[in-house]
């Protein structure tokens, strides 16, 4: 079995090593997703903290 063939939903377990890839992936994932919506959050703050510096 490899993390090509693996299917979640298979009544088959996954093998250690397929297991560990996809969560590995899994956890890569989920850190580009944080550092992506990081980014936003404090681009969001700037512009709204350079509208209220703006309008003083």
């Amino acid at each position: 079995m490899s993390i090509d063939t693996y299917k979640l939903t298979s009544m088959e377990e996954p093998t250690d090593e397929v297991l560990s890839q996809l969560m590995r992936e899994a956890a890569e994932e989920a850190k580009q997703k944080r550092a992506e919506a990081t980014a936003r959050f404090f681009g969001q703050l700037k512009r709204e903290s350079e509208k209220i510096a703006a309008s003083c």
